[in-house]
């Protein structure tokens, strides 16, 4: 049985140029980066390539470039972080209410102790930019949007965002989750006036337990844990070296981006031709929604029937976010979708090595499911 892999959304498969120079790392590069010592430097001159290589990614300085476990440690540090050193400027924080778990959860927790949180309306068309320019003010100190939806890849349109907080004249510091974004599409730092950005290494085949966080002031954050002096004081702790190498090696160049992005967007739209014709399947993605991600609800089969139904054939998708398990969508519920396509929902999300076989594979999977399994 072959196996179909359409979850890449929660993790991709770590590619084998970023295996390779983990294992590579791992048995030559041990010494500790900090180390004042000929290997301590080997070891910190792989720190820095991978700086740089990420840096020029994303069209920043390598010094702007943090290490940090993930995704999900990026945005803690960007939202604790930012608040704990700027609360002087303000108390107000603006968001959507379809960010992932690791910016809202953070949020919530600020909310506690006593910031005002102003929760953006969404929809399956994207956000309110209304709700979003009456919310700014100039008691907003941060506004953490995230650049692509990890359940839907609804892109936000985050240069219109940046030149809302112009706009309004708001000292805001601007932090971007770009998790789902990264190495998907293109990222110029500059150009889109982020100060704030996050990105992780298991969502491009790199090694999970990496990431990083830009950071275009150094000033506008303060540490949330304390130890070493490593990451300029920002994110202690000794460098895991062997993922960071691997990190590196997991990120393709511009053309290698563009050139995935254009098989990623064939096989999307080979599977939404696939399924049009198909009575019960409903797609809750927008046209505006990027190709690695599509979410899909089938009538009459509730999600997690589905996932399990696919599981057994050995084609893997998800219902929702990886970080949410077990729960029913707050996206698609705050989008505005119906309970029954919520509850029907199921995520598939594509990566470079995904086929058109692959596609075919799951189509008569579920057209079997739809005949077999529907309640209706």
């Amino acid at each position: 049985m072959k196996e179909v892999y359409f979850d890449n959304s929660s993790t991709t498969r770590i590619c084998e140029k970023a295996l390779e120079s983990m294992i590579k790392t791992a048995k030559n590069n041990y010494a500790n980066p900090s180390s004042l010592h000929l290997k301590g430097f080997e070891s910190e001159n792989i720190l820095n390539l991978a700086r740089e290589k990420i840096a020029g990614k994303i069209n920043c300085d390598k010094d702007q470039v943090y290490f940090t476990s993930g995704g999900t440690e990026s945005n803690n540090i960007a939202i604790l972080g930012s608040m704990a050193k700027n609360r002087k400027f303000g108390d107000k924080i603006v968001t959507t209410n379809i960010e992932h778990p690791s910016v809202l959860q953070s949020i919530k927790y600020l909310e506690r102790k006593g910031y005002e949180v102003k929760y953006i309306k969404s929809s399956s068309a994207g956000i309110d930019f209304d709700d979003l320019t009456r919310s700014i003010d100039d008691r907003t100190a941060l506004v953490s949007i995230m650049m692509v939806n990890n359940e839907t890849g609804e892109k936000l349109p985050v240069e219109k965002i940046k030149k809302i907080i112009k706009l309004k004249r708001s000292k805001a510091i601007f932090h971007v989750d770009a998790a789902q974004a990264f190495c998907k599409i293109p990222i110029d730092i500059q150009r889109l006036g982020i100060d704030l950005l996050s990105i992780s290494a298991h969502k491009v085949h790199g090694p999970k337990g990496i990431g990083a966080l830009y950071v275009s002031n150094k000033n506008l954050l303060s540490p949330i844990t304390f130890g070493g002096g490593q990451e300029n004081n920002l994110r202690p702790g000794t460098q895991p070296i062997e993922l960071i190498s691997g990190f590196s090696e997991a990120i393709c160049s511009g053309e290698d981006t563009e050139k995935h992005y254009n098989r990623v967007n064939e096989i999307n739209n080979y599977l939404i031709d696939k399924i049009q014709g198909i009575k019960n399947i409903n797609i809750n993605s927008s046209s505006s929604a990027i190709p690695y991600i599509l979410n899909l609800s089938i009538d009459g089969i509730p999600s997690e029937v589905m996932v399990n139904y696919l599981s057994d054939k050995g084609i893997y998708v998800s219902a929702g976010s990886a970080c949410s398990r077990n729960k029913k969508s707050r996206v698609l519920f705050n989008m505005g979708f119906s309970e029954n396509r919520i509850n029907t929902a199921i995520r598939v999300s594509f990566s470079r090595f995904n086929t058109k076989e692959e596609v075919d594979i799951f189509v008569n999977a579920i057209t079997y499911a739809i005949e077999n399994l529907s309640k209706n």
